[in-house]
């Protein structure tokens, strides 16, 4: 399996767009391409959950594709409820991972807002089971079932449990107020949370998250970069309440961190910084437990003490989570992807006691029906420093497995005199006697060409300047449950 790296991102502004749901994606993608070197996509991955009925369209792939300007290239729906977008991150990853693709463009979108909140509450509720929606059964409403079974089993009374919530609704909203993306940037006072009314008790307004246009876009790619895709999951369950064996966790997010976690070969505490879930409040504490970082009943408990905020030991949803940068269905499993890259770039304007080189995002799908784990991981930089000379070179055009062609290598004779095997990071102006810069990333050496290295300085000056003069408009105003 090749490895498979994140190179550009994008997002458009989160809350309420004046714009068609293929144009706010367009503008995602615009974002994404314009922040990496890459241009020449294979593939588009489409995540949306419902255009059908939120927008009237059908065919989005095609629309999107076009809108591109990238008609001809392959360009595939993926949907899995709300997590549509970590189903599409992860169906890109593996036609990379086999070789099949090179460099492909993961786009996720939904416009919810120019509809009723009751109207979208309907269509949110399509994924739930059909006999439990003939009860009147919402989205809310069993979301407000877990939390009251998973409250009793756990022993907590209900202050206590109210207390956890609204923890988790401040928190997200504090962090929400720096993202420039987010739907709500306001901070959220506790007098302002039990002053909400109840949408379905013990879930209040400010437990939910919002209604919500908007897209996000990742480009990922083979060639190296500085953020490592280490390890997915994927795990499904029932989708009625009444087959569950369990009624106060989430078994698909434990099946699919156990799969991420084996792959990355990492524990829950090598995780430096989290993006999980949080539909409903309770969706986050829940999500903490199953993902391991917090035992069963104790998720609640690490929100109120601190433990999952920016100076804690598992800080989750900096970026304000769905709760407070919203939640466009098909979008949110890309935008988890995009903040964590920019976490992990130091790009977010919210910062960490200690640098983060781990980080995880979590999805689900429905009622947690089909919920998908991500982990990445930030390679070590590496200075260029060591110098050297080409000996002899080759471009090798039949590469063994877990190499792409065509690799450029060389034996490079450092300033000491010692013979060096090296990957080129470019197969043009190779010449035995011309000097190169090398650089070691895990083990492994890498060398440029030095007449090229001004190119390369020129390259990433230019991406720098177009990310300090990129400026996104103001936060969004509607705010509805769902």
């Amino acid at each position: 399996m090749l490895p498979v790296y994140i190179a550009g991102i994008g997002m458009s502004q989160f809350g309420k767009s004046s714009n068609t749901l293929v144009e706010i994606m367009e503008g995602a993608a615009a974002r994404a391409l314009a922040g990496s070197k890459i241009q020449d996509i294979e593939a588009i991955y489409i995540a949306v959950m419902n255009p059908e009925e939120f927008t009237g369209d059908a065919n989005i792939a095609s629309h999107v594709v076009e809108a591109l300007g990238l008609t001809g290239i392959p360009a595939l729906r993926v949907e899995t409820a709300s997590s549509a977008g970590a189903a599409a991150l992860h169906a890109a990853f593996q036609s990379i991972a086999s070789g099949y693709y090179r460099q492909v463009l993961v786009l996720g979108g939904e416009k919810m807002t120019h509809l009723s909140t009751s109207a979208t509450t309907r269509i949110l509720a399509e994924v739930i089971d059909a006999q439990e929606r003939q009860c009147g059964a919402t989205m809310p409403a069993l979301a407000a079932m877990i939390t009251e079974k998973y409250r009793r089993k756990h022993h907590i009374s209900e202050s206590r449990m109210a207390r956890a919530l609204c923890a988790v609704a401040m928190k997200n909203h504090a962090y929400g107020a720096h993202n420039p993306y987010a739907q709500f940037r306001q901070t959220l006072s506790k007098d302002k949370y039990l002053a909400s009314k109840f949408v379905a008790t013990p879930l209040r307004l400010y437990d939910c998250a919002p209604i919500t246009d908007g897209a996000a876009a990742v480009i990922l790619t083979a060639a190296r970069t500085d953020i490592l895709i280490s390890g997915i999951g994927q795990g499904t369950g029932p989708v009625s309440l009444r087959e569950r064996d369990s009624l106060s966790a989430f078994p698909a997010t434990q099946i699919a961190a156990r799969k991420a976690y084996q792959m990355a070969g990492i524990a829950p505490k090598q995780v430096d910084c989290a993006e999980v879930h949080d539909a409903f409040t309770p969706f986050e504490i829940i999500g903490t437990e199953d993902l391991g970082f917090f035992a069963p009943g104790k998720g609640g408990q690490a929100v109120v003490s601190g433990q999952t905020a920016a100076d804690g030991i598992l800080p989750v949803n900096l970026s304000g989570g769905l709760k407070s940068r919203g939640h466009p269905v098909g979008a949110s499993g890309v935008a988890q992807i995009v903040e964590i890259a920019r976490l992990l770039r130091g790009e977010s304007a919210v910062k960490l006691k200690r640098e983060p080189r781990r980080a995880l995002a979590q999805s689900i799908g429905g009622l947690a029906t089909n919920n998908f784990v991500t982990i990445v991981k930030k390679k070590a930089a590496a200075a260029i420093g060591a110098e050297g000379v080409i000996e002899t070179f080759t471009v090798l055009h039949i590469t063994p497995d877990g190499f792409l062609p065509p690799l450029a290598l060389a034996l490079i004779r450092d300033r000491k005199g010692a013979l060096i095997m090296a990957q080129g990071e470019d197969i043009t102006h190779l010449k035995i006697g011309r000097e190169v810069y090398l650089r070691q990333v895990a083990g492994t050496y890498y060398f440029t060409v030095k007449s090229q290295l001004q190119k390369v300085r020129q390259a990433i000056r230019q991406l720098l300047g177009k990310k300090r003069s990129h400026t996104e408009p103001a936060d969004g105003k509607k705010a509805a449950n769902g």
